[in-house]
């Protein structure tokens, strides 16, 4: 397969930068920027390769020769007057008689190209664009495909602002037949994005291949430092699908927009305030932003499959307002059961899509080439992380929506909402704390298991920390017991109101327990029950064949025995506003009334708080758990 690269443009909008050397020549990093396409090119063994110069042609010629030096075969075309994207192509259109590759030479591109090139032929299509969505689809020129990838409209700039869109982008990079050769006029300027494929579509077999993989044009002086900082960082190389990706899967309902039943109109959809700044995060992140969601109200007949892309449409655009975009979305429109009469029998199926089934995950998975146990799904129900857990990922839950409140099954972390649970993602902020840990561990010459300690006071991020040094232990190859001391903790209406803390925490009856559990011995508690819509059910530790227990809890320095027992005591703490403010959050989602909440913070001041705070003398690691 032949490469034509259009490189003639003047690039009048990156100013003096373009005076002495053309557009494509502007280093990123080391080399120009048409050196990257060529190493990207030959890389997939392309090698016949036509650039089509104009503005500033010596330095691009003198540079690449005659293509012998890098690998390729490498020959010019001369455009004595800009002709668009079209015109140059349509000049040397008797060397092109087989599927060709166009690239523009001011995008900076790296992707996969054989999977591109096997889509082009699996679809047997005559004309294929590379499709992404971007951070500014207001002034981008749009595209709309159907369910198999075929294109069905373009959406030119300005946008009616009265429709809602798919952020779906033409990222400048094609395959084409020479039969699309016939529509461009010889000698006449004309744009491929603007007036040939909105001309065609409807005539001709066109498809879009959409990715997430790099692909920017560094056209504006903001966007060529963008793109010099993402090379800079590893990005452009690490959104290659070569590379396993790494994705947050989100629920819809209750974790991006407000929780409502079934719906089924685009005024419905609310995004949450904090949504798009969270997503925003994720795509500067690097991390891949993947909605799977159960839509089964086009099975229960209350909106067809069109109605819901819709209310996706209407999502993506108010998030493309606000510089975000989701890099895929996958709903399962389906509900197992059957017998209402006002059902659509068409959907009523026991599907492999519907959460806590990994249809959707494994479609993305494929697709992305994501490492799911690298990846995360947040969510407010237990279907949500039940899903999650299935896929093989590590779980989040959040308390708005549903609330994780009716479930069995605990997320591996919790977090208020989907912006706190993002900045922990991106944020990592336990990352260096579990390095010091781990070299502790490996220093340790004693016998299994070893045993940390982790206390401090309520909300101060103890069972986040847990949950992150068990997942990074594991990963290490590590086996290990997770125990949470809450498990201990008495019901609210067996409580004495002239208990502290250490009195609701049964200490001795703890003691005892963790005693037995340290010998080996299986220990079963009741599950503390922290909301009032969830039921107890029993907790059974294990302690065989672990290398490492982690006990956490509010009283777990508070207890001589226990800390003679431990080979690392840590203690979180929290600045005192954002102490104040978990303690709002959890107590709101816990039913509990502002009065409520300031009665009882004010008696835990007393009974718990100041207690706790002084067992940090009693920690070898005290560590600060704010997020951000």
């Amino acid at each position: 397969m032949k490469a034509v690269i259009l490189a003639g443009g003047r690039g009048i909008r990156l100013g003096d930068l373009t005076r002495e050397i053309p557009k494509p020549m502007i280093n990123i990093g080391d080399k120009p920027l048409l050196h990257h396409q060529v190493e990207l090119l030959t890389k997939y063994d392309i090698r016949d390769i036509i650039i089509l110069v104009n503005y500033l042609k010596d330095p691009i010629i003198e540079y690449f020769g005659d293509g012998h030096s890098h690998k390729a075969r490498i020959s010019y075309y001369e455009e004595t007057e800009p002709l668009g994207t079209t015109g140059g192509i349509k000049a040397i259109g008797e060397q092109l008689t087989e599927d060709f590759l166009v690239l523009y030479g001011d995008v900076m591109i790296h992707m996969d190209l054989e999977r591109f090139i096997r889509y082009h032929r699996i679809k047997n299509s005559q004309c294929s664009l590379v499709l992404h969505p971007n951070d500014h689809p207001y002034d981008s020129d749009l595209v709309e495909i159907d369910p198999n990838g075929r294109i069905i409209a373009f959406h030119a700039k300005p946008h009616n602002r009265a429709t809602w869109y798919h952020n779906l982008v033409n990222a400048g990079a094609y395959i084409l037949s020479p039969v699309i050769l016939q529509s461009l006029e010889k000698g006449k300027k004309a744009d491929f994005g603007r007036d040939i494929f909105p001309r065609i579509y409807r005539e001709v077999s066109m498809y879009g291949y959409h990715t997430s993989e790099y692909l920017k044009d560094m056209g504006t002086p903001d966007r060529l430092e963008r793109v010099r900082k993402d090379l800079e960082s590893g990005k452009v190389f690490q959104l290659h699908y070569g590379h396993p990706q790494r994705a947050v899967f989100l629920d819809r309902d209750g974790v991006l927009n407000n929780e409502r039943s079934y719906i089924s109109r685009p005024e419905e959809l609310e995004l949450y305030d904090f949504t798009p700044a969270a997503i925003r995060k994720i795509n500067q992140s690097g991390y891949l932003s993947v909605v799977v969601t159960n839509q089964s109200a086009v099975a229960r007949n209350l909106c067809t499959e069109e109605e819901v892309q819709t209310i996706h449409k209407k999502m993506e655009t108010l998030l493309g307002e606000q510089g975000a975009w989701l890099d895929a979305i996958y709903y399962c429109p389906h509900h197992p059961d059957k017998g209402f009469p006002e059902e659509n029998p068409l959907y009523k199926i026991d599907c492999d899509c519907r959460k806590p089934k990994t249809g959707m995950f494994q479609k993305a998975i494929e697709k992305f080439n994501i490492n799911a146990g690298e990846s995360f799904m947040i969510g407010d129900s237990e279907r949500d992380i039940q899903a999650g857990s299935n896929a093989g990922c590590v779980t989040i839950g959040v308390r708005t929506g549903y609330g994780i409140r009716k479930t069995r099954l605990l997320p591996d972390y919790m977090f208020a909402n989907l912006a706190e649970a993002v900045d922990f993602i991106v944020h990592d902020p336990y990352r260096k704390n579990f390095v010091t840990v781990y070299e502790k561990f490996r220093s340790y010459t004693g016998k299994l298991p070893w045993i940390i300690i982790i206390g401090g006071n309520t909300r101060t991020g103890k069972s986040t920390l847990a949950s992150y040094l068990r997942i990074a232990f594991e990963k290490a190859g590590h086996r290990i017991l997770q125990v949470s001391l809450d498990n201990w903790l008495l019901p609210e209406d067996k409580r004495k109101n002239t208990m502290n803390v250490y009195g609701r925490f049964q200490l001795g009856l703890m003691e005892e327990d963790i005693k037995n559990l340290l010998s080996g011995k299986t220990v079963i508690r009741p599950a503390y029950i922290n909301h009032p819509d969830r039921q107890t059910m029993p907790v059974v530790y294990h302690p065989k064949h672990a290398d490492i227990i982690i006990l956490e809890g509010i009283v777990a320095l508070s207890s001589e025995s226990i800390r003679r027992s431990a080979c690392l005591k840590i203690f979180t703490t929290l600045d005192p506003l954002q102490f104040r403010n978990r303690l709002d959050e959890y107590y709101l989602w816990r039913s509990k009334s502002p009065e409520e909440i300031d009665r009882l913070v004010k008696k835990r001041e007393l009974d718990e708080y100041q207690l706790i705070e002084k067992e940090s003398n009693l920690a070898d690691l005290i560590i600060n758990s704010s997020i951000s």
